[in-house]
């Protein structure tokens, strides 16, 4: 077997990042923007995106009631989400599609506006796993070119949906301006693949602290639920941080949690989160320049 899959990880000797304020926890909010970069026949693709929350499979012909499905997360969610960042005065990473970058450039101008960061996750909403690498490296470059002309910010960090490839990571360090990825789960701390002139780290993400729990499993149904998991993890966290400071990801889609009876949830953690105190909310692209500067 030749791998060089790293299963100890930082074992006893985890290392301290001193987050800004000596926090105990760096928090990174994500929201993803998708919407209008999902696979619809109504608009010219070859099939229908399969994850929604209504059960009826449509392969052959337009859906109509998949695409406002994903409207209503810009339509309604997007602007209600913002507000809530804009009431606690915390920055977030906005994870943008590049054709959602192309077709909704005032969305991600308010959010670099705001003082928001963001990131890459891959021209359409899919899983890169399968692609060639000739069809890879086109989709990492017309992604950046995308945000880059809708923001004026070239994006610094990637996260492809679902399973990355075997190139993916490797494509992106070739590519030269992207700082991280957050295609790794392994861990609540980051991980440096190089420093010097062009360094490059991993940012773990999460699918546990993530709204998408509402969708795929029904494991959260009221806002409590989700508010409810995501506060016990940050106090865990917050708990090991006397020693230990931890890194910690919430993951937020637009559709999902934009909805009236879920939005309450992102105003009670954050409330929670910032009562508390011992909290770095910051943007992701932070976190990784932090991490850069400590010896880790």
């Amino acid at each position: 077997m030749d791998s060089d899959r790293d299963l100890l990880g930082y074992g006893r000797s985890q290392p301290h990042p001193h987050w800004p304020g000596e926090a105990r926890v760096a928090v990174s909010f994500v929201v993803n923007l998708e919407e209008g970069a999902e696979f619809a026949i109504g608009e010219g693709d070859g099939r229908n995106e399969a994850v929604y929350e209504v059960i009826d499979r449509i392969d052959r012909h337009p859906d109509p009631c998949l695409q406002s499905h994903f409207d209503y997360g810009i339509r309604a969610g997007w602007r209600r989400v913002m507000d809530i960042f804009a009431e606690f005065g915390v920055p977030v990473t906005v994870s943008a599609c590049g054709r959602a970058a192309e077709r909704l450039p005032s969305l991600v101008r308010e959010a670099v506006a705001l003082g928001h960061e963001v990131s890459a996750h891959g021209w359409r909403w899919e899983s890169h796993v399968a692609m060639s690498v000739e069809h890879e490296r086109e989709a990492i470059a017309r992604t950046v070119q995308a945000i880059t002309e809708a923001t004026g910010v070239r994006p610094v960090g990637w996260h492809t949906r679902s399973a990355s490839s075997s190139d993916t990571r490797r494509l992106l360090r070739e590519e030269g301006g992207f700082l991280y990825d957050s295609d790794f789960y392994g861990d609540d701390l980051p991980v440096t693949i190089a420093r010097g002139a062009r360094p490059y780290v991993m940012l773990p993400y999460a699918f546990d602290t993530n709204d998408m729990q509402f969708q795929h499993s029904n494991r959260f149904v009221r806002a409590a639920d989700f508010s409810g998991y995501v506060t016990d993890a940050f106090d865990w966290l917050w708990q090991e941080g006397a020693r230990h400071p931890k890194m910690m990801s919430i993951g937020l889609h637009l559709r999902m949690l934009g909805r009236p009876g879920r939005i309450g949830a992102l105003r009670s953690m954050l409330a929670h989160m910032t009562g508390r105190g011992g909290a770095w909310v910051a943007r992701r692209d932070q976190i990784a320049r932090h991490w850069l500067t400590v010896e880790c």
